[in-house]
């Protein structure tokens, strides 16, 4: 098993490539903090999941149409079963980001770069979600050449 990440950092094993991949194969992405901001990453990074193939949800306090998707102003709004949620969101913010999606049932949860909440990933992991912290999806994906 190969594992990426800091685990002198986290002090626990995350990011390990085969959760990564499997979090990677899931489809419908919500994903927390998109906006109509091009400037931002979630924005960028949510029109690659797109063209991976992945049903993108916007979740964000303005429910904008992004990317031609509906948007929702929280995951428990979603009439969609969600199986990834992704967090654009400050990391002292996550923590019930994280909490919202045991609720809903999501099978994963994944932080962003710099979102860092190891007791939100341990409640998650407790919940049994697959958990993903510190990462970027669309860095994944070019890393994998998929």
């Amino acid at each position: 098993m190969l594992l990426v990440g800091n685990l002198g950092l986290w002090g626990a094993q995350i990011n390990q490539d085969e959760v990564i991949d499997l979090v990677l194969t899931l489809k419908t992405w919500a994903i927390v903090g998109l906006g109509n901001n091009p400037a931002r990453a979630a924005y960028g990074v949510s029109k690659l999941l797109q063209e991976k193939g992945h049903k993108i949800i916007p979740v964000y306090p303005r429910a904008e149409i992004v990317h031609g998707e509906i948007g929702y102003k929280t995951l428990t709004e979603v009439p969609l079963q969600i199986d990834v949620v992704d967090c654009f969101v400050n990391s002292n913010l996550v923590g019930s980001v994280v909490d919202e999606a045991i609720a809903i049932g999501a099978k994963a949860v994944w932080l962003q770069l710099d979102v860092i909440d190891e007791s939100a990933i341990n409640r998650a992991k407790e919940a049994g979600l697959y958990t993903v912290m510190d990462r970027c999806p669309a860095i994944e994906y070019r890393k994998r050449n998929l």
